[in-house]
């Protein structure tokens, strides 16, 4: 049966508003810091990385969290988040300019309609196997951009934003998380286990696809009931700016759609080669968005003070999620300044010694996974705790291989809940989908994707894969 409101959490747990619930982490945080003790790993520079060097976990001064530090650590986070807002500001602005041209959405409306809505379930599947690409191919951050476009398909296809944020989060999500490729978690991992670079293609391929499967299969069940759905009604013209623009009615595209299109194709592009090829990031990313935003205000010949107004109002509609971004960020300012995250990694890292291989190999799983909502980073939690986990599973009689996909996993698909994976909130934020409803869609997917990789975890183990 479909699920219009595409929540599986019973109605008798309800999830508080995102700011009270990250804030009450943040509490939980500072208290910790009183009973977890201090102490830090020793790190060394390796070719311009800082890496952790093993067995050399020591207690250092205590410094728990006061009342005050609760606070201050607020605006801390603000700061630490700044490239995650600003990007969430411009592509909101972005994404309402593009909008009111109307040409993205006559795009999406023309080619749903050429598929059919009566194929509504083949177009969920492809979308969503199109983002796992971008994930897969490009990175996570990287799509930020991409994600009101799965809006927009949902809105065709008559479903609410919570089908466009699973489809787009969900897909680029899951790709970045178990891609074959992924230079930032693969990568340094194999670097740091002295394997080839991005070995064991093959198994982790088939990994990512049954994932993604499982990823369009549970979008489709957002879909609203055909008899339900409601007819499109036609957009108002470029110049209208309204709050939730309808989808317009089929017709073909304009001459100035084009050039909309191929302006907003041609900053992708750019942005495609400066991640690739010149080592592009959030900031650099950011400024192309703005220059995309002002390029097609000119192909459009749209007053300046018009565009600034329309960039405005796409900015002030993002607002919320990118204080969300912020105000997440500073859980990790506060244990940072408390020097408890080395403590957490080393005792959960000697959790797993004396294990069976195969249950220890499914738990690093679970350890990496509490250890991204202490450090969201990818490579940087690569840095920190495979120096501990490699030499940890030569001793309980795991592959390296094994290693880097349990670390790959448990970091990987706790990105799409943490709080404090500022890409992710980022997204959701360009999603329009609060954290709380995507935390109540969310987790069951989460928790499939994890049984399904135990089963490649516990084969690789058995088959001893190298």
């Amino acid at each position: 049966m479909s699920r219009s409101q595409g929540s599986t959490f019973p109605r008798r747990l309800p999830i508080p508003d995102p700011m009270v619930l990250i804030f009450g982490i943040l509490v939980l945080a500072a208290l910790s810091t009183h009973l977890v003790p201090a102490g830090r790993f020793e790190r060394m520079e390796v070719d311009g990385r800082t890496h952790v060097i093993a067995d050399s976990y020591h207690p250092v001064a205590s410094a728990p969290a006061s009342p005050f530090d609760v606070f201050l650590a607020v605006p801390k986070g603000l700061q630490a988040a700044a490239p995650y807002l600003f990007i969430v500001f411009i592509a909101g602005g972005l994404f309402h300019v593009l909008t009111c041209t109307g040409a993205l959405a006559q795009l999406v409306n023309n080619g749903v309609e050429r598929v059919g809505l009566a194929r509504r379930g083949v177009i969920v599947w492809c979308t969503t196997y199109i983002y796992g690409l971008f994930g897969i191919a490009i990175g996570f951050e990287n799509n930020i951009s991409l994600v009101p476009i799965a809006l927009l398909v949902a809105q065709r296809l008559g479903a609410p934003p919570l089908l466009g944020a699973c489809m787009a989060v969900g897909g680029i999500g899951v790709g970045f998380a178990l891609s074959p490729i992924n230079p930032y978690t693969v990568g340094v991992s194999q670097k740091l286990a002295d394997l080839p670079m991005f070995s064991g293609a093959g198994l982790r391929t088939l990994l990512v696809l049954l994932a993604l499967a499982a990823v369009a299969r549970f979008a489709t069940t957002l879909l609203p009931d055909p008899s339900q759905q409601a007819t499109a009604q036609p957009t108002p013209g470029p110049q209208d700016e309204p709050e939730s623009p309808s989808m317009p009615q089929v017709q073909p595209l304009r001459p100035v759609d084009y050039l909309v299109l191929a302006t907003f194709a041609a900053g992708l592009t750019s942005i495609l080669y400066g991640v690739f090829a010149l080592g592009w990031y959030i900031d650099e990313i950011a400024a192309t968005f703005l220059a995309t935003t002002i390029a097609i205000g000119l192909v459009t010949r749209t007053p300046a003070d018009r565009l600034v107004a329309q960039m405005m109002t796409g900015a002030s509609a993002v607002t919320p999620g990118a204080l969300v971004i912020g105000l997440a960020a500073s859980i990790k300012v506060l244990l940072d300044d408390a020097q408890v995250i080395d403590t957490l990694i080393n005792a959960l890292a000697h959790t797993l010694a004396g294990l069976p291989a195969g249950l220890a190999a499914i738990l690093m799983t679970v350890v990496q996974g509490v250890l991204n909502f202490f450090v969201p980073s990818g490579s940087g939690q690569a840095l920190i705790t495979m120096p501990i986990l490699i030499p940890l599973g030569d001793l309980l009689g795991i592959s390296r291989q094994t290693t880097v996909l349990a670390f790959q996993i448990g970091d990987g698909l706790t990105n799409l809940i943490v709080p404090t994976s500022g890409g992710t909130l980022a997204m959701l934020a360009m999603a329009k989908v609060s954290y709380t409803q995507w935390l109540r869609l969310c987790f069951p997917l989460v928790a499939a994707l994890y049984l399904l990789s135990w089963w490649f975890v516990l084969a690789a183990v058995l088959l001893n894969w190298q």
